[in-house]
């Protein structure tokens, strides 16, 4: 192709995209018209407060969708609901922050405007940013220790903004540097101008429950600190493992606590149901959120092979992404993730008569995308010299082997917190599990209860003969499972579809009254949980 026929191409494709999301924001802006039309809030019910500032910047993603849809839900049926929405109301955000110069502004305007859209006709309560001074004084020649350990007013800020921190910046072992002390700064002068504005509206309305995306950002985090403090009832909302599915929860929404009641078992159609997903799952043919992992799953390389016929046994280390690890909830036996990675390399120097696979998440290194990790595995490998024991072989994030093959090949299973350890379970394998995760509050995996049982269980596993399964495990794994992708995971299809702009959405030609609660399958779970303080799960499943 000539330099003339790409630059065609290229401008092209820009007319076509300028085109799509002209026409998505019209059919957004004309649903949100209809809806301001048609909702009549009922003075007599307490308001719903909503807030998801770390959703999106200029289009409409998943839980931004899961978010609004919800709200015209509710409004239809005539309750109250206020929107929250930033207007220029941080000096660094999530989304808008450029991690490689951090002096960069956010985009306010572009986001701003679509808010304007997003939420037109509806009860919106803007803030701004004011600086305090005060505070920025405080913090001014604090170390990230020093950082991470402030409480100013009795916020606990530091903490508060650390998660963020890490996922913007795709590290979990911060660089003492410049920069990263100022996006530190800047994001803990930017929670607290949040804390500041949300507790006015708190105060003011006195909302029934406030509704939040993720809670792990610290825009979202400071407001349900805010709300709990208070004694206000807050719900965290993230993405389902199924396409389209949104799950709404009272606790840790990215750590998915999921509820099951005892003496609960599959049925026939569930079970068979459930087989037709993993079978998809198992070649690879799936998506989260939108993405698609792999990129053709193939079968172990014969050489790998080779080499593991050489050794006795095979364990597998299956790692995760940097947010996943990086969370509070999930650090409970080891600090993080490459502390265990350490852990790993010490039992290999002991036990030359197995072979550790590492395998590093596909998910580390995503190709074009701006969610590359930058503290990763593969740089573990490199910089800690686990190559040069010959009982480790490394597995790269580009290499799209089936990790299904090697559990089934392998003496046990060991992981962090990734969703193969459920997986591997299912398939009736040993999981020595290293980082709390969504299933390791049931009987799927052994997960000790501290690091010295931690050391004392692998070397169990690993100088044993046999290691024994208990049936159970298996049993709940497919129960917890099944609870996860079609009893939590609330369907939002007939709203949604796939746009042209990767990680966005765009709004389905639906009739308003669909959005009513006691008309929608989802919409009406969501109002029982919210409004009647009932379960956020499908009943009939």
């Amino acid at each position: 192709m000539s330099a003339l026929q790409q630059r065609i191409t290229r401008i092209s494709s820009r007319l076509r995209g300028a085109w799509s999301r002209r026409q998505n924001d019209a059919a957004l802006k004309a649903m949100a018209q209809l809806v301001a039309s048609r909702a009549r809030p009922q003075k007599s019910q307490t308001p719903v407060v909503l807030f998801n500032a770390s959703t999106r910047l200029s289009g409409l993603s998943l839980n931004a969708a899961f978010s609004l849809l919800t709200a015209w839900g509710l409004r239809l049926r005539g309750i109250p609901v206020i929107h929250f929405v930033c207007q220029q109301g941080m000096s660094r955000c999530v989304l808008g922050t450029n991690r490689d110069d951090v002096s960069q502004t956010p985009p306010c305007e572009q986001c701003i405007a679509h808010s304007r859209m997003e939420y037109f006709g509806a009860d919106v309560r803007w803030f701004g940013y004011t600086r305090d001074e005060k505070l920025a004084r405080i913090i001014q020649g604090m170390s990230l220790t020093e950082l991470e350990q402030l409480v100013f007013n009795d916020l606990p800020l530091g903490k508060l903004v650390m998660p963020a921190l890490r996922w913007e910046l795709r590290r979990h072992h911060l660089v003492e540097d410049d920069a990263t002390r100022f996006l530190y700064r800047e994001f803990i002068l930017s929670a607290w101008n949040v804390a500041v504005n949300f507790s006015k509206v708190l105060d003011e309305v006195k909302p029934q429950v406030v509704l939040v995306f993720n809670g792990q950002f610290f825009p979202e985090a400071t407001a349900r600190y805010l709300a709990r403090q208070r004694g206000i009832r807050t719900v965290a909302h993230e993405v389902g493992l199924m396409p389209f599915t949104a799950f709404f929860t009272e606790g840790e929404a990215t750590a998915y606590p999921i509820d099951i009641p005892d003496g609960c078992k599959l049925t026939q159609a569930q079970d068979e149901k459930l087989d037709a997903y993993l079978q998809k799952r198992f070649q690879g043919n799936f998506k989260m959120a939108g993405i698609q992992f792999w990129h053709g799953m193939r079968p172990l390389d014969p050489e790998l092979l080779q080499k593991m016929a050489k050794f006795r046994w095979t364990v597998p280390v299956f790692t995760n992404v940097i947010f996943d690890t990086s969370q509070p909830h999930s650090n409970v036996i080891f600090p993080d993730m490459f502390t265990w990675l350490d852990e790993v390399l010490t039992l290999a120097k002991r036990h030359p008569q197995v072979l550790f696979i590492i395998r590093a998440h596909p998910d580390e290194l995503r190709p074009g995308s701006a969610k590359q990790s930058r503290e990763t595995v593969r740089d573990w490998v490199k910089s800690s010299g686990a190559l040069d024991l010959p009982n480790i072989h490394y597995i790269d994030p580009l290499e799209y082997v089936s990790s299904y093959e090697l559990i089934q090949r392998s003496k046990f299973t060991m992981v962090y917190n990734s969703s193969i350890g459920l997986e591997a379970a299912i398939m009736g394998a040993a999981v020595l599990s290293a980082g709390r995760s969504r299933y390791t509050a049931y009987p799927t995996v052994f997960f000790p209860p501290d690091r010295a049982a931690y050391q004392q269980k692998v070397e169990e596993m690993l100088f044993a003969e046999e290691i024994r399964v208990p049936i159970e495990f298996v049993r709940m794994s497919r129960l917890f499972l099944y609870y996860q992708l079609f009893k939590t995971g609330l369907p939002f299809s007939e709203y949604l579809q796939e746009s042209s702009r990767p990680g966005l959405v765009k709004i389905k030609n639906f009739k308003v009254d669909q959005l009513l609660p006691d008309r929608s399958v989802s919409l009406g779970v969501i109002w029982r949980g919210l409004i009647e303080n009932g379960s956020f799960y499908l009943e009939n499943e």
